[in-house]
This record gives C-alpha cells, sequence and structure tokens, in this order.
C-alpha cells in the first residue's frame, strides 16, 4: 500500500477562508493575539486605551486554511468625535465577517462594557467564538468564573483559553476559527501578511512608542502621519510628524533637551529596520494641531474614520 503524504493527505480537503473579526473592550488583547497568529508583529500594542485606531486585516495561512483577521478598535464610551468612529469602525466589521470572537480579559470581572459589547455580537449574523484572553495572568478560579459569566454575553458557538503573549492555545485558536469558515479560495497572496501600507505602518508603530512613553491625556491627543519614504540602496529614508493638540503635549513629547523624541526615535526605528529589513534613516517632527479629534476632516487625514 502507498505511504500517504502530509501534502496529499490536505489537498483531499476542502480549503476553508475567510474573515474573522477581533472585537472587545480596550485593551482586550486583540491586537497581540493578531501579533502572535501571523507570527510577526503587524499591528502596535500599549496599555494604553485606543491604542488601536484602524481596521487592520492580518492574514495566517495554514496548508488546509486562509484566515484574514480583522483588528478593530477596542469598543468604549465615546468621548469625543474620534471616539465614535472608532466604534463605527469596529461595529462595521461585525456585518462583514464570517466569525465574530468576542475577547475577554481573563483578569477583569466582566462589566456592563462587556454586557454592551455583546449586544452588538448577538445581533450578528456571524458565527460566534469566545475568546478568554491573558490566561497566563490570571488564576484557575478567575478563568473559571471569567468563563461563565462571558458565556452569558451572547450565543457563541464556541469558546477558547488563550494566552497570546505565551502561545498558549493559539494554533488552537486558528484551528477553531477556520472550523467556522465556509470552503473558499486564498483570497491573499502567502506571502502577505497585512493589507497596510508601508506608510501606515510606519505612522502606527511611531505611534506606539509614543503610546509606550508618555502618560496620562498625552497618549489619546497624539496622531501620527509618515511624511516621506525613499528607498535606497541598503537605506530607508523616513519622515514623519508627529501631532498633538497643545503646546504643553509637544513639549512632553519632545522632552528636555530632546531627550523624549529621541528615545521615541531610536525604538521605532528598530522596529522599522525589523520590518524593512534594511538600514532605516528616521526623521520626526512634532506639530500642534488643536483639537484635531473633533475634527472630522482631520480625523480622515490620519485614517481614522469609518470609510461611512
Amino acid at each position: 500500500m502507498s505511504e500517504i503524504t502530509s501534502e496529499a493527505a490536505s489537498a483531499a480537503q476542502p480549503f476553508h477562508s475567510g474573515f474573522v473579526a477581533l472585537v472587545g473592550r480596550p485593551n482586550a488583547g486583540k491586537s497581540t493575539l493578531l501579533n502572535a497568529c501571523v507570527g510577526e508583529k503587524v499591528a502596535i500594542t500599549s496599555p494604553v486605551a485606543q491604542t488601536t485606531r484602524r481596521r487592520l486585516r492580518a492574514v495566517v495561512n495554514t496548508p488546509t486554511s486562509q484566515l484574514i483577521i480583522v483588528d478593530t478598535p477596542g469598543l468604549h464610551k465615546p468621548k469625543d468625535t474620534l471616539g465614535s468612529e472608532l466604534n463605527r469602525s469596529a461595529l462595521k466589521e461585525l456585518a462583514d465577517v464570517d466569525v465574530v470572537a468576542m475577547l475577554v480579559d481573563a483578569t477583569k470581572p466582566v462589566g456592563t462594557g462587556d454586557e454592551w459589547v455583546g449586544k452588538h455580537v448577538a445581533e450578528s449574523a456571524a458565527k460566534k467564538i469566545l475568546v478568554l484572553s491573558k490566561a497566563d495572568i490570571a488564576k484557575p478560579e478567575q478563568v473559571s468564573a471569567q468563563l461563565e459569566a462571558a458565556r452569558n454575553l451572547a450565543p457563541f458557538d464556541d469558546e477558547i483559553v488563550v494566552s497570546a503573549t505565551e502561545g498558549f492555545n493559539v494554533e488552537a485558536f486558528e484551528s477553531l476559527v477556520a472550523r467556522y469558515l465556509p470552503e473558499g479560495p486564498r483570497w491573499f497572496p502567502e506571502d502577505m501578511t497585512s493589507d497596510e501600507s508601508d506608510e501606515m505602518l510606519v505612522s502606527e508603530f511611531i505611534r506606539e512608542k509614543v503610546l509606550l512613553h508618555t502618560r496620562q491625556e498625552v497618549p489619546h491627543a497624539v496622531g501620527v502621519l509618515c511624511d516621506e519614504i525613499e528607498f535606497e540602496k541598503k537605506l530607508v529614508r523616513i519622515r514623519a510628524t508627529i501631532y498633538v493638540e497643545r503646546e504643553s503635549q509637544k513639549g512632553i513629547i519632545v522632552g528636555k533637551k530632546g531627550a523624549m523624541i529621541k528615545a521615541i526615535g531610536t525604538e521605532a526605528r528598530r522596529d522599522l529596520e525589523h520590518l524593512f529589513m534594511e538600514r532605516v534613516w528616521l526623521d520626526l517632527t512634532v506639530q500642534v494641531k488643536r483639537d484635531w479629534r473633533r475634527d472630522q476632516e482631520e480625523i480622515r487625514r490620519f485614517g481614522y474614520d469609518s470609510g461611512e
């Protein structure tokens, strides 16, 4: 009897492909899970709410499936026009995907915010998976209690406990999602990991470093635009502008004798060199654009609008 190879076995199985949206409260671990599934950094992360401001699609390929994972802004009570746009952007995805994965933080009691997210998840026609995140920092009794409470948030088709930072159940999550995807083709090339442009990735990687280095009101007031990218032989030249709403915020980002902006630039450059696999020359400037978070045109210019 001839031996059946793994390639032949894969070819004999139906191929599943489709879109899965990661939704949940801010800091539930959506971007961290997305990065873990892709196996490299494509989405920025930080402890600051509203870290994710744009819908980002990442592609995960297996021999029998292609998952297009959509990272969405954390759903929250908006305080300005930007917050309202982020909510609209996240909720819009619920109508356009095959699977909705609702992330619930295992370390924080299920509250009214989760209930509000669950209400919208319940209204989606997509398959629904409950994902209990951050299992590595939760006690076993917390995990059990959270699962029991979270099951009541929406009519879930399945559930899973994960730790994206430790890689626990990440592949199992991918397999679980694939099980609920329809049969279909590869929508994106196998070597593609994200649909983001180079300019947008540059802007987001820089903004992440601002979030990690600043506190209180400054992170929410920050927007970044990549002004120019030049690809030279063994060098990528990048110019970008960090925007804030107040002169005092500009002073914080620049720092004493430019120390803060230098630290932000140094760390951002490391990530960008990994992204482009080339040496990067990065020039950062800081400008004030008052109350840009309340200006629909400015929100659209930064790419944070819902597209409606």
